[in-house]
């Protein structure tokens, strides 16, 4: 059972989107997010139509409708429609494949430290812990997890920047633990997620967590839906005091400062994963293979 926040952000070099929406679903989804960090990341290189030669070096963009009608090829018998501009846009897919792969930083996802045992569901995860007779499970969702970098976008314009210059990308989810007592007939649930004031810290600063609790609810245990009549604790108002304990009480069963660096380097493996075989499959259904 869990907490979920849909929201719905575009990366700076993808297509932005309008607006972001809310559900309290608990099934995984993923929140509103905040700005990356300098963490383990990637490079900033997502994109379907700038990494062309004569796309972000040159501020080309190709045009999504042409007045010219290009003709269909009738060359496979998948009976669909197949033109130039398809076979063109395989080839890009084919070397956009060829680039993610190559500054792919993990073949395989890294391991989390603490004993946490990992379950996938595409684009799902669960993290699960066992701390003397309480489950501990953490799940989140890479869907939409890059956060957007638009002052970024607004320098590149100004003055264009070589590769290694590129900011690199960072997959900072909201994420759900739950805690379960033997005795007790109520899960513990807490919403957390990475505010943009404490994903890194410069040298000298005061280390704090690197997230935040946003809310906590007790929910019946076994229910896939949150309970809109159990009472939730918002933290926004919340005695400061009151909040660290909230704070240890998690800590003492895993989820700290170490954890939260750990599922921010899982969840962008994740994520370049699926985006990999997105494109993969994006590339199948162009060329009908």
């Amino acid at each position: 059972m869990l907490k979920s926040v849909v929201r719905a952000v575009g990366a700076a070099v993808r297509l932005p989107t309008a607006a972001t929406t809310t559900a309290r679903a608990l099934p995984l989804r993923c929140p509103t997010l905040r700005s990356p960090s300098t963490a383990t990341t990637r490079p900033f290189t997502r994109s379907l139509w700038m990494l062309t030669n004569n796309g972000a070096s040159s501020g080309y963009r190709p045009k999504l409708f042409s007045s010219k009608v290009l003709s269909p090829s009738v060359s496979c018998g998948c009976g669909g429609l197949h033109t130039e501009g398809d076979k063109a846009f395989g080839d890009f897919l084919s070397d956009e494949i060829k680039e993610e792969r190559k500054i792919q930083k993990n073949k395989t996802l890294p391991k989390m430290s603490g004993g946490w045992e990992l379950e996938m569901n595409g684009t799902e995860a669960k993290l699960t812990r066992q701390v003397s007779g309480e489950k501990v499970t953490v799940s989140f969702n890479v869907n939409n997890s890059i956060p957007p970098n638009f002052e970024e976008e607004a320098e590149q314009g100004q003055q264009q920047k070589s590769a290694e210059e590129e900011p690199e990308l960072l997959s900072t989810p909201n994420f759900v633990v739950e805690v379960t007592k033997q005795a007790a007939k109520h899960l513990l649930v807490f919403d957390c997620h990475f505010p943009e004031d404490e994903v890194s810290h410069g040298e000298g600063e005061e280390e704090s967590d690197i997230f935040a609790i946003r809310e906590v609810s007790f929910q019946p245990e076994g229910d896939s839906d949150w309970k809109e009549t159990s009472y939730t604790l918002n933290t926004d108002s919340l005695d400061w005091a009151l909040y660290d304990h909230l704070m240890d009480f998690l800590a003492d069963r895993g989820v700290d400062n170490t954890f939260a660096d750990e599922l921010m380097e899982l969840s962008t493996a994740i994520e370049h994963q699926e985006y990999i075989k997105f494109l993969e499959d994006l590339q199948g259904f162009v060329k009908c293979n």
